[in-house]
């Protein structure tokens, strides 16, 4: 596991490579494992692998999501905010287990923000992917977790490079 951390990075470029359909069931079952609160389970996750659909989740916001039309798949990482209070940690945990999954099977991933993103001076990202996705209302919009084969290598942060002065130990 710690090798997987050391060489995560977000990917940003994919290669025009289709994800093969079992790579596809092993990240649906990452998701369904993530742990919750409570086991209450209130996250709800859209798979979108249809090209039309991932360039217009690209558009979800000015900034920071145009690079998922280059993806293959799109995993929009939603909760449901009538059934447990932290589902935004609940779903902050879904989304980066289905990046190490991604990572362990020679997958790059990133996560998109949506929510407290504006699409534009009239809506939400999350309202924007709400309405093209079909979503309720009531279950919210976290993340975007863009996957598919890298077209880019980042080589993992040096040890050197670490914030260590982040970690405290038994006193802040």
């Amino acid at each position: 596991m710690i090798d997987l951390l050391r060489n995560r990075r977000s990917i940003r470029r994919y290669l025009d490579r289709p994800i093969e359909p079992e790579k596809i069931e092993r990240l649906k079952e990452a998701v369904l494992r993530a742990p919750s609160s409570r086991n209450i389970d209130p996250w709800e996750f859209v798979f979108v692998d249809d090209r039309a659909t991932l360039e217009k989740l690209a558009a979800c916001k000015p900034h920071g999501a145009a690079f998922l039309k280059g993806a293959p798949l799109g995993i929009v990482v939603c909760g449901d905010d009538t059934r447990s209070d932290v589902w935004v940690e609940d779903c902050s945990i879904a989304s980066i287990l289905v990046q190490m999954a991604a990572q362990s099977m020679g997958l790059g991933s990133c996560w998109i923000q949506v929510r407290k993103r504006m699409h534009d001076d009239g809506r939400s990202a999350e309202q924007y992917v709400q309405c093209l996705l079909g979503i309720p209302e009531h279950i919210r919009v976290e993340s975007i977790i863009a996957v598919g084969y890298p077209a880019e290598h980042r080589a993992p942060m040096r040890p050197d490079e670490l914030k260590t002065s982040k970690v405290h130990l038994n006193r802040f």
